[in-house]
């Protein structure tokens, strides 16, 4: 567009007995069409008159009045000031009455007198450029300065007399990036999540992801996302976006990995590395047992099944069952245990983020010394707290398994679905 638009500079000068200094102001965009009135809204809306109750007038340099009818009448039969015929605020364009470089006066609520010193610029703008639009009323394009109240109340309530409310201890959680808690946001229901992703069920899948805290089952969210984005990517790809920001932030093991491979789904890239439909539950199942029952065990690299060692023994699983790893030695990655070491640092970490000072020193005492499983375990369930644990500790699972097998060259993919 041209540059055809005013550009009007309006300034606070004072109000309710008070002179203000500095004078706030904001600088409006106002139109060829656009009337009195327009602008008398904008400026209010500009700093902030909740109470549209009152009056508003202008008074132009040569004394007119530009008001409604009925007041501009009376101002007309008043005895101060020079005559002068009222002009009315709901037709008048303010382009036709004021030239570049002019000063007019803006009042609102002749009882308060909010008074505004106004200067047209000397130069026209273009809408678009200053606002991006051209929109249907006038519109400050830029500002300063601490607006009041209306009526000087600094705090719901105010009555001018009372002191005022002692500030909070802490920051509003709004102010730490910390609202709405997760408490407000309903739980993710795992069983619907897993149930979506085992029946290939994007639609499902969705439903159950949106709305809800999923913030502790990312890794478990994510492996239904390639799935997801496959059939039906528009709705997909914020939500898998998400996941990846989100990811990326945790920084947990392995999330890192999966926010790879997400990405490299979203942009239609082949993943890095080895791509085998691994059961990462029971892989992180088997990593982390018990070394006094099993060493270890082998990852099938053409099926993704996982085998501890007694499967290599035809005595323990007989001859027909028994996996040959020697006969095709390049079918099988091999993992040694890792033990509970892990585990327990879940445990550790999940009773470190309770908000509840009590609970976390109970959480704290649980995992002392030998049993400790056992007692958290029992202590979780008591406090209503076995699904959030179940979830926490079996993402976290997920993750190292993940860390693991990328260690190995391996990226995971989702296994084929029989229908």
């Amino acid at each position: 567009m041209a540059r055809t638009w005013l550009s009007v500079t309006v300034e606070l000068l004072g109000g309710r007995g008070e002179e203000l200094w500095p004078w706030p102001g904001r600088v409006f965009a106002v139109g060829p069409s656009h009337t009195f009135m327009d602008l008398a809204n904008a400026i209010n809306d500009g700093f902030a008159r909740w109470d549209r109750s009152h009056l508003s007038m202008f008074t132009l340099a040569d004394g007119r009045v530009v008001t409604d009818t009925e007041t501009g009448a009376e101002m007309v039969e008043s005895v101060g000031g020079p005559i002068t015929e009222p002009v009315d605020i709901e037709s008048a364009k303010v382009a036709r009455l004021l030239g570049l470089g002019v000063e007019f006066q803006f009042t609102f609520d002749l009882g308060d007198d909010w008074t505004h010193r106004c200067v047209v610029g000397r130069e026209k703008v273009d809408p678009i450029q200053v606002l991006g639009i051209a929109p249907g009323n006038p519109l400050p394009y830029w500002g300063w300065g601490s607006i009041p109240d209306q009526y000087g109340r600094r705090w719901n309530g105010d009555d001018g007399e009372g002191r005022a409310p002692r500030r909070p201890p802490q920051p509003h959680p709004m102010l730490l990036h910390a609202w709405p808690a997760r408490e407000q946001v309903p739980a993710l229901e795992v069983s619907e999540l897993r149930a979506a992703i085992a029946t290939a069920d994007a639609v499902r899948f969705l439903a159950a992801v949106r709305g809800r805290d999923v913030d502790d089952a990312l890794q478990q969210v994510g492996a239904g996302m390639p799935m997801a984005l496959q059939q039906r990517r528009e709705q997909a790809e914020p939500v898998a976006v998400s996941v990846i920001n989100r990811l990326t932030w945790r920084g947990g093991t392995g999330d890192g990995v999966l926010a790879e491979d997400l990405l490299a789904c979203l942009r239609g890239e082949p993943l890095t590395g080895r791509v085998v439909p691994v059961d990462l539950e029971m892989l992180g199942s088997e990593l982390e047992g018990d070394p006094g029952m099993s060493t270890g065990g082998y990852v099938d690299l053409r099926t993704g099944e996982v085998y501890d060692d007694s499967s290599t023994d035809p005595a323990m699983v007989g001859e027909d069952a028994a996996v040959d790893v020697e006969a095709e030695p390049d079918r099988w990655l091999r993992f040694d245990r890792t033990g509970s070491r892990d585990g327990w640092r879940d445990m550790a970490a999940f009773a470190g983020r309770c908000h509840d000072a009590a609970l976390r020193e109970r959480l704290e005492r649980a995992i002392e010394g030998r049993g400790a499983f056992g007692r958290f375990r029992d202590l979780v369930h008591r406090e209503s707290l076995a699904d959030q644990w179940y979830i926490f500790a079996t993402d976290r699972q997920l993750g190292r398994a993940r860390e693991f097998l990328a260690g190995e060259g391996i990226r995971v993919t989702q296994r084929a679905v029989q229908r």
